[in-house]
């Protein structure tokens, strides 16, 4: 079988709790993102995702203080960064809508930052490089858009389409293969009650 990709968004930060758009401003995880990241190293190694050929984490402390906490030594890779929201940094939709009603990241992106194109294109290389490891799965370690957008990347969709899969904090996700065709495997699992996914 070919390569798998597994993911894992950080855990809890401030303003992942308020709503708030972080993208490169490098917040510290919560005492709650701490444990969202305890809870999911052992819910990968309850599912025996824990012998990776690389792991792979965003170089922002959120995701590889995650890593880190989840019992896992990553190899910080700038591609795995989050979306990089520009001048809507530290914003929520409802303050940013106020001003532009209607607006959603997916389908009028934001000033000064990235364009969803570019996000793609960083994704992608990921992907690649997943692709290619020779020595078995990658576990990468990052922000949610951004992974929503390798989600969507992985299956050979349009980046917009990562709007269709969310994603918590501390959610875990496996992209793997069915007869040859890149396909999700799991998605957005989480111990206990948050996202909407049952203990397993």
């Amino acid at each position: 079988m070919p390569p798998r990709m597994v993911l894992l968004r950080h855990g809890a930060t401030e303003w992942s709790v308020s709503g708030q758009h972080t993208g490169r401003t490098d917040l510290p995880l919560l005492a709650e993102g701490r444990r969202d990241a305890e809870r999911a190293g052992e819910l990968l190694r309850r599912h025996g995702l824990s012998d990776f050929g690389q792991v792979l984490t965003s170089p922002l402390r959120r995701a590889s203080d995650t890593c880190a906490l989840a019992g896992f030594e990553g190899d910080p890779d700038p591609d795995l960064m989050e979306w990089d929201y520009g001048a809507y940094e530290g914003a929520t939709t409802d303050e940013i809508q106020e001003s532009q009603p209607g607006w959603t990241l997916w389908d009028d992106g934001v000033p000064e930052g990235e364009q969803i194109a570019d996000v793609a294109r960083r994704a992608d290389r990921v992907i690649e490089r997943a692709r290619g490891c020779e020595t078995g799965d990658t576990l990468c370690v990052a922000h949610g858009h951004f992974l929503r957008v390798l989600g969507a990347r992985w299956l050979g969709m349009p980046p917009i389409c990562g709007r269709l899969l969310l994603l918590g904090p501390g959610a875990v996700c496996v992209l793997g293969w069915e007869r040859g065709w890149p396909a999700i495997e799991a998605w957005n699992m989480a111990p206990g009650e948050r996202a909407g996914v049952p203990e397993p």
